[in-house]
This record gives structure tokens, sequence and C-alpha cells, in this order.
């Protein structure tokens, strides 16, 4: 497809906190805008405080999709947000509206903007069950383990209570002798979009001081409810949402397995981890031109670089 056919497709990522939600609204307004949620647990409903999931009234009429379009027990997948994406990039292009995509999970957005391929090897129950007794019987820290063992890229990327993913890349490798890392790494990265992509980085202790205050609003918000909420409705602690981050650590305190402390303790030290991986990942993705939020400090400055970017990444313009 020749490039001035390519659909335009904005972009913007970068770690939890760094400030994504406001810039992506008045960059929707100014450029008529759709924003697709590039974020794995915004999918869920019922799970808004601990995601930071952007309400109805702070959205400001502009559209948002992939927000609230799962069940908290059906696991989603990048592979069915990639065939989600596409098609809404389709779809709001053919309105004259611009695609933004907005997140922070790495891999979701990648994969959208490059056309990724996922692997082949085909679901192996017997193989799954034995990685799942393994885990129960061992933990997920040992499971996790087997992975760094064979592709510590993976498992520099997934979570150890990301149980079915690691499961995954240790299927992928025990069918196809090749890493799951490898076979990402390998894939060519030309994008069948006309891409914009900017990045939000800022300095790190300052970083983690917003994640700490954000959980702290959380909690006053009523984090704590909502997992209950959650918990009572019976949705298991072992599913793959409520291994999100905030969701597993509540958990543990209502549980009685951790102390309130404790598991706050817990939460800011994960999620500055989270904040660490997802600045990994975004570093080895290519094209990313990058907003540093202190050395643009007001809003408008960072709204200007964004402008500018804009303008000289598309091929013929907007």
């Amino acid at each position: 497809m020749a490039t001035e056919e390519r659909r335009k497709v904005l972009v913007l990522l970068g770690p939890t906190a760094v400030g994504k939600t406001k810039l992506s609204l008045a960059i929707a307004k100014a450029y008529g805008a759709e924003i697709i949620s590039g974020d794995s647990m915004q999918v869920y409903r019922g799970m808004d405080i601990g995601t930071a999931k952007i309400s109805q009234t702070e959205m400001e009429g502009i559209p948002h999709h992939l927000i609230d379009i799962h069940d908290p027990k059906d696991a989603y997948s990048t592979a069915e947000f990639q065939e989600q994406g596409r098609r809404l990039i389709e779809e709001i292009s053919s309105r004259g509206k611009l695609p933004f995509i907005v997140g922070g999970t790495g891999l979701y957005i990648e994969s959208l903007c490059y056309g990724f391929r996922f692997s082949e090897a085909v679901a192996d129950e017997a193989f799954r069950k034995e990685q799942e007794d393994y885990a129960d019987e061992y933990g997920a820290l040992a499971l996790h383990a087997r992975l760094a063992a064979v592709d510590p890229v993976s498992a520099e990327r997934l979570h150890p209570n990301d149980r079915r993913r690691i499961i995954r890349a240790l299927e992928v490798f025990h069918q196809t002798n090749i890493t799951q890392s490898d076979s990402l790494a390998g894939q060519k990265k030309e994008s069948p979009y006309d891409l914009c992509l900017v990045g939000l980085t800022m300095d790190r202790k300052i970083l983690y001081k917003r994640i700490e205050d954000r959980i702290d609003a959380m909690l006053a918000d009523g984090l704590i409810s909502e997992v209950k909420g959650l918990l009572d409705q019976g949705y298991d602690r072992s599913l793959v949402s409520m291994q999100g981050l905030g969701y597993k650590e509540i958990a543990a305190y209502l549980a009685g397995e951790l102390t309130m402390d404790e598991a706050v303790t817990l939460l800011k030290r994960d999620t500055r981890r989270f904040a660490k991986r997802q600045m990994s990942w975004f570093r080895h993705m290519k094209d990313i031109q990058w907003i540093d939020v202190d050395a643009e400090p007001s809003f408008d400055e960072q709204i200007e670089k964004f402008n500018e970017f804009i303008a000289n990444s598309f091929s013929k313009g907007l």
C-alpha cells in the first residue's frame, strides 16, 4: 500500500502516572481524534479505581474505545486487542476522525502499530496443566524462574503473578524452540499505518513520587471497597484481571495475608517496578519522539512540543 494511502494513526505512550490522560484530551480536541485505549486493565468492567480509568465526565465528550468491554472473569489478549484496534482504526478514519492510541501497555501498542504476527503454536492443554500444577505446588516465583531460564527477556516483561502469559511464553518455546521474545524481536517492524508516536518521560524520582501519591488517592477514593465488591461478586483472586496491580495486593490484605501497611508498601513497590518495565519496553521501540515533562514543565509547552511532532511526522500532514 502506498504511503499516501496509509491510515494516519497518532500514539501517546508512557509509564503509569506520567500524565498521559490530560494531554491526550487536549490533543484529541485539537485534532478531532477518537481515543483507543492501549491499556490492558481498563478493558475490564467494574475495575475503575485501581486502573485509574477515565470517567465519562472526564472524557469531555471525546469518544474513547476499548474501555469497559470485558467482564473481569474473561482474560483479554494482545491478539484480541490487535484485531479490535485494527477495526477501530478503519472505522474512525472512515468517519474523518484521527485514530489516537493512548496507553502504557507496550506490547499491545507495538503489536497494533506494526502488525505483529503471533506465534502459531497451538494450545497444548497437557503442557499447560503441567505448568499450572507446578505453579500450584512450588509457587508463582518458581514458574517465573522457569521462564527466566529459557526466555529472560519475556520474564523481565511479565510479572511473576501473570501466570497465564508466563505459561503461554513457556508453551511457545516448548513447541517451537524459539522464545517468544525472539519471535517478536525478529519481526519486521514496518507499520501498515502512517504513524506519529509520542512518548512522555520524566525524572524517575519525580515519577515514583507521583505513583505513590496516585496510590494514596486511589485508597482514599475507595480502592479497598472496589476490590471487596469484586470478590463478593465471585471474581476469584486467580483471574488475570484480579492479578492486576492494586487488586492482588488489596485482595491479600482482605484475606488476612498482609496488613494494610504491608499491602500498600507492596503495591507502591510493584507499581514502581512496573513503570520501570514499561520504560524498558518503550526504549526498544523505534520512532518514538519523546517529550521530557521535566524539560517542558508547563502544560502549554508540552502541547506545543506535541504539535511540532505531529507537524513533522505524518507524510502528508493532517
